[in-house]
């Protein structure tokens, strides 16, 4: 895979991590981790690098150390949908493991990403060997799978104000892990994650404004009044 600012860590590098420290890999039998160990590649994303491409070949699976990506599903080549941004401690490309042979989304780093490539047949080895860490795959996984069938729900039933309220709750319960997380996108980036235009997004923000259920200051974005906001995502 041709990755323009993808840089491969070395042992010898000072920012080179020895072991997978998150809770999961923790629960690995000794021999089990070393299958892990040695079928992994540490890599470093730069901000606005592809961490995977829709349609590609998937040879493995990513682990985020640390860092922000935006997952999402491309359209026709104008239009893309965003899904949910990827925070650090989880996988990439999980379906790599039990069905699908290609990546089907992509993922673009919103800050440099500290990332862990491990090729899917170790993943699938360990999964059928260790009870533990299997359930806690299978979960993460469940997991991401409602979050996709709420957001299709969401697409699909609710009018475009109430796609906007949920857009900025999502985004902003992120902001204890990283506070800055609307100055790392764009307008554009907000319409992708509602499935509105640009324009309507633009808007939507400016009347929401109005209405003192937000603060605009640049690309920062501050809610004012949840209660509001929570009952136009109630109301769809």
């Amino acid at each position: 895979m041709n990755h323009k600012y993808m840089k491969t860590i070395l042992e010898t590098d000072s920012d080179f991590i020895c072991d997978i420290q998150a809770p999961c890999f923790q629960m690995l039998l000794p021999e089990e981790a070393e299958v892990v160990r040695a079928s992994k590649t540490q890599v470093l994303f730069r901000k606005d690098d592809n961490l995977t491409k829709q349609g590609a070949f998937a040879s493995y699976v990513l682990f985020i150390i640390d860092g922000f990506a935006k997952q999402y599903l491309e359209g026709d080549g104008i239009k893309n949908y965003n899904l949910r941004i990827i925070k650090p401690s989880e996988f990439v490309g999980l379906s790599a493991v039990f069905s699908e042979n290609t990546f089907n989304y992509s993922s673009v780093a919103l800050t440099d990403c500290h990332v862990f490539l491990v090729e899917k047949e170790a993943i699938a080895k360990v999964v059928k060997q260790n009870g533990m860490f299997a359930f806690n795959i299978i979960k993460r996984y469940c997991e991401q799978n409602t979050n996709l069938l709420n957001t299709v729900r969401n697409l699909m039933y609710k009018q475009m104000n109430g796609r906007m309220a949920d857009t900025l709750l999502y985004l902003d319960s992120l902001k204890n892990e990283k506070a800055e997380i609307f100055q790392l996108l764009s307008r554009k980036d907000l319409a992708d994650f509602a499935g509105i235009s640009t324009e309507s997004t633009v808007k939507l923000l400016k009347m929401f404004e109005k209405d003192g259920l937000i603060a605009l200051k640049e690309k920062d974005l501050k809610i004012v009044n949840y209660d509001s906001l929570r009952e136009i995502s109630r109301r769809g």
